[in-house]
């Protein structure tokens, strides 16, 4: 793609947008392990955010409480002012209806062509006519930027750099107010992860959208984010510590002290690798 859009101005101290979606004391668990604890957290309106952390420190956990996949121990999550956990079935499928979901590996169906990967949320809503659908498939398979050749070939026909946008552009077909994406450059070469990293950024340019970018990916952090948190796995911290250890701006990161931190944005083992050889040995 020859589109380069500028980044967003990040919002200004003097700048309070009203937040979307707010973590209050959330704890996650599954059986004995615990996986979330006690995470506090608010999301402004506008804002995208990028949720980083080595495997298994409870990122994509952390994303399907938000939108009510899953729920939490104890805690709870507040979207646009209602509490999750307090809505009706129903009510919750309403809300859902006001996220995109970019799943790590697509998640497109197989049987159905890339038109009717991206037109079945609108199919589902039931409340457009065909022609209408149709409209608005052609314009969000255009706006990530692949051709209308596509869209009668079938998942299994495409590259996995192309999976993803087709992924991208299901989650744009309902017109969103929050984009989640899970690990988006997962499995993609160099040059096909860049490709999504500026899609990221032309669609929270052309859209009104709240994105969350789940990600272990420090490029695709610092290209798209006006934030970064960066989640660590309770197994290694002590019982008061906080799970959450940066909360800061990608310029902020890159410079940040906490050796847990400067080690995982530079890609070095350090005193992990350590770890991993005491935790070998203790088996």
């Amino acid at each position: 793609m020859n589109e380069n859009p500028a980044k967003p101005n990040r919002a200004t101290p003097f700048e309070a947008p009203s937040p979307i979606i707010e973590l209050h004391n959330l704890c996650a668990q599954f059986g004995r392990q615990q996986v979330l604890r006690d995470l506090t957290l608010t999301i402004p309106r506008g804002q995208t955010l990028a949720i980083i952390g080595e495997s298994g420190c409870g990122k994509t956990v952390l994303l399907k409480h938000m939108i009510g996949l899953l729920h939490p121990a104890s805690g709870h999550v507040v979207f646009d002012g209602l509490r999750i956990d307090e809505l009706s079935d129903r009510e919750l499928t309403a809300q859902r209806a006001r996220f995109g979901f970019v799943f790590q590996s697509a998640a497109l169906f197989d049987s159905m062509t890339v038109a009717e990967n991206i037109a079945f949320p609108l199919k589902e809503n039931g409340r457009m006519n065909a022609e209408k659908i149709g409209q608005i498939v052609s314009m969000r398979l255009g706006q990530v930027g692949l051709p209308e050749g596509v869209l009668s070939k079938r998942p299994a026909q495409l590259s996995g750099g192309m999976r993803k946008r087709v992924g991208l552009a299901r989650a744009l077909a309902m017109n969103p107010e929050v984009l989640l994406y899970d690990e988006p450059t997962t499995g993609l070469d160099p040059i096909v992860s860049d490709v999504i990293n500026e899609l990221i950024l032309r669609t929270r340019a052309q859209n009104e959208v709240t994105s969350i970018v789940v990600t272990h990916d420090m490029k695709t952090a610092q290209k798209t984010a006006d934030r970064v948190v960066m989640l660590y796995p309770l197994s290694r911290l002590k019982p008061n510590d906080s799970q959450i250890i940066f909360d800061g701006t990608p310029e902020e990161i890159v410079a940040c002290k906490d050796k847990r931190v400067s080690q995982f944005v530079r890609g070095e083992a350090g005193e992990r690798l350590l770890e991993m050889r005491e935790e070998a040995v203790s088996y």
